[in-house]
């Protein structure tokens, strides 16, 4: 009797894998999806122009921008390309990660992956580029090596533009579309003057992150305050990586510091807001902090950012009224990668990344060519209205930033306030309330 089963069960299991491998078996009910339409193929005359995103790919600020590159590229290519020697040619992304963000990783390391990406995929231009003002410095002798124009969106070092100006033909393939730190300076600066004459304050604590960008911007506030009658309480810098800082804190709350300035853009910077929450600390935050910058942060930080200010380096992720093309970018992103991407866009990068795409398209067309000497005549040549504002290149290759994103790129800063909205403070033309003390500070 159980030799009969067994070779019922085998013959079935034979008819079973004939089935399957003749095409004959029951087929799974394909699962049922929302129709959607699909954008017709694009045909290009041309072979693609390829875009290298060599840059840290695991920061927030490094993983939208290169999304925002990826958008505006879609949508480039949707429209029909790059217009080049009478056709039509598409830009190709390719990306490599740093890791520079991450505490410990030397410059060389960084370097090795530009190289990589520039011997391996021969990219006619370099976009977003280095995420640490010390890479990008380190990185300006192998573009100029190469030839290739670079449009850098993250490293803040005015160091870049005074390379450019003392040896213009060896530098001048880099050009920046980001935030200095001297415009963060002066950005700050004109905040702190407003916050003084409105509350009365006249003494303040700096904290900043231990890299380039950090301290010079720290430095720079640190000389306006002291030239305006401001008392430094202190001056403190914290490695990459670090998540205690509880020791600047308790110094900031015995020397009645009354504003905080801290200036950081790695991940554990949040945990200063919440250290400054819970040991009470009786001052205003006002500067930058990475993790506090994007729609979704008050959640994160569960509700404790009530009253900090905080900087979105470029307007983009703060979309203003002002500035429509950031209305319509936000819409955009959000549809492409979903609105929690859209919410956690990062404070610092995406807008000029985007623009950045549309800025080398133009100057492309206008050269004629892909020859990197033609495309830097026209990148000099640029006056674009974007969704940072208006895009014109100083001499020295930074993009110039103002209060008038008619005139000038826009930089721009918010308040939290409960139950989790960001409020545009400054400048004023996207102000849409006045600065507020927290509720911790009106006891």
């Amino acid at each position: 009797m159980k030799k009969k089963v067994l070779c019922v069960f085998l013959v079935a299991l034979m008819l079973l894998t004939v089935w399957s491998m003749t095409g004959c078996a029951p087929k799974a009910e394909p699962t049922k999806e929302a129709p959607t339409k699909e954008a017709p193929t694009q045909v290009f005359s041309g072979d693609p122009i390829v875009i290298a995103v060599p840059t840290a790919l695991g920061s927030i600020e490094g993983r939208d921008g290169l999304r925002a590159i990826e958008l505006a590229v879609e949508e480039i290519n949707k429209a029909g390309g790059v217009s080049l020697g009478g056709g039509k040619s598409p830009f190709k992304v390719v990306s490599i990660d740093t890791r520079e963000h991450e505490a410990g990783i030397p410059v060389h390391d960084a370097l090795a992956a530009l190289e990589r990406i520039i011997l391996t995929e021969k990219p006619h231009a370099i976009l977003f580029g280095a995420f640490r003002s010390e890479v990008l410095l380190a990185s300006m002798d192998i573009i100029a090596e190469h030839k290739i124009p670079y449009i850098g969106t993250t490293a803040m070092t005015p160091e870049m533009e005074k390379k450019i100006a003392e040896n213009y033909d060896e530098y001048k393939y880099m050009f920046r579309m980001c935030l200095n730190a001297p415009y963060l300076v002066r950005y700050l600066s004109q905040l702190m003057g407003y916050i003084g004459e409105k509350f009365g304050f006249d003494k303040a604590y700096i904290v900043t992150q231990d890299v380039l960008w950090a301290k010079g911007t720290g430095g720079g506030v640190e000389k306006w305050f002291k030239e305006n009658g401001w008392e430094v309480v202190g001056f403190d810098t914290y490695p990459t990586g670090a998540g205690d800082f509880s020791s600047s804190l308790t110094k900031a709350k015995r020397g009645g510091a009354q504003v905080i300035v801290p200036i950081f853009d790695m991940p554990q910077s949040g945990i200063l807001v919440k250290q400054a929450r819970d040991m009470e600390v009786p001052a205003l935050l006002a500067g930058f902090i990475s993790p506090a910058a994007p729609e979704n942060a008050w959640d994160v930080f569960e509700g404790e950012l009530d009253g900090l200010i905080n900087f979105v380096f470029e307007i983009g992720p703060l979309p203003a009224d002002a500035v429509p093309k950031s209305v319509e970018f936000n819409k955009k992103f959000g549809e492409k990668f979903g609105e929690s991407a859209r919410t956690s866009l990062a404070g610092h990068a995406p807008g000029p990344s985007y623009d950045a795409v549309y800025v080398l398209k133009e100057a492309i067309e206008r050269a004629g060519s892909l020859d990197g000497d033609a495309i830097v005549k026209e990148l000099e040549k640029t006056d674009y209205q974007g969704v940072i504002g208006r895009v014109k290149f100083s001499e020295n290759h930074q993009v110039i930033y103002g209060l008038d994103p008619a005139e000038a790129a826009l930089g721009g800063a918010f308040q939290w306030r409960a139950p989790g909205v960001r409020v545009p403070v400054f400048p004023e033309l996207i102000a849409e309330d006045e600065i507020q003390l927290p509720p911790y500070m009106k006891n």
